[in-house]
């Protein structure tokens, strides 16, 4: 990390790559402010955090809603004086057919995985702009590079994550700077979201090449500890053993 620590809110952040960013950057010397639904999960990794020396904060969070990310956003802010990073982790995956999944699950993806980016940016860009510097790193997918079937939702709200974080990097101006990190399979919780039967079964044969959440924590930390003027746009990473 920079000499000067950072000040780091973190959606998603009760498990999977969320958590190993916490837990990798306040390691690295930055106060984060965890944020997920799941409060319980966020105070036990909070605890483990400060009982290593860190500094954790943990928040409700429901990136689907404006009022909850902004209410998050400003108790960071008034703690912690400032955002240095925000990075943009929650994330939904309910793979199947378009006939046989359903608009609920469609609108769960979009709510989750384009609203919750666009929520997180509205939140912080104001404060970013107040302060002259700040840092917004997207998490998307390899599935925001490719599309496949059973995927027909999925695949464009991640699309969608990179056109954003092109986008927001165009309007930022030089003293914001966007990161878009786009993992392959990953050991999280993803895959048990899926509700359709044969395609939770493909995704448990696929995940089992998955490398670890602790992999993307780092190449978060990579993008965030380069200097001011360099600006890391983009990361793809993904186990060697997968092939698309």
């Amino acid at each position: 990390m920079n000499a000067v620590p950072k000040i780091i809110a973190i959606t998603g952040a009760s498990s999977g790559i969320g958590e190993a960013s916490a837990r990798l950057l306040a390691q690295s010397g930055a106060t984060v402010f965890l944020g997920a639904r799941r409060v319980e999960r966020l105070e036990r990794i909070v605890a483990d955090i400060r009982a290593a020396g860190g500094n954790a904060y943990a928040a409700a969070l429901d990136v689907t809603s404006r009022e909850s990310m902004n209410a998050f956003i400003a108790q960071a802010v008034q703690r912690a004086g400032r955002i240095d990073v925000l990075v943009n982790n929650a994330g939904i995956m309910l793979l199947g057919p378009l006939d046989e999944t359903g608009p609920d699950e469609w609108d769960r993806m979009v709510d989750v995985n384009i609203k919750g980016v666009l929520h997180g940016i509205g939140a912080v860009l104001p404060v970013m702009r107040a302060q002259g510097r700040g840092h917004v790193v997207n998490i998307a997918s390899i599935a925001g590079h490719r599309v496949r079937a059973g995927a027909t939702v999925y695949c464009p709200t991640k699309h969608a994550v990179r056109a954003l974080s092109e986008g927001f990097r165009q309007e930022a101006g030089p003293f914001l700077r966007s990161t878009l990190i786009s993992p392959g399979v990953v050991q999280t919780e993803l895959p048990e979201h899926i509700t359709h039967a044969q395609w939770a079964s493909d995704s448990k044969t696929a995940y089992e090449i998955a490398i670890g959440a602790d992999v993307i924590a780092r190449a978060i930390a990579y993008a965030i500890e380069q200097p001011e003027e360099v600006d890391v746009n983009e990361i793809v990473i993904r186990p060697t053993a997968q092939s698309s």
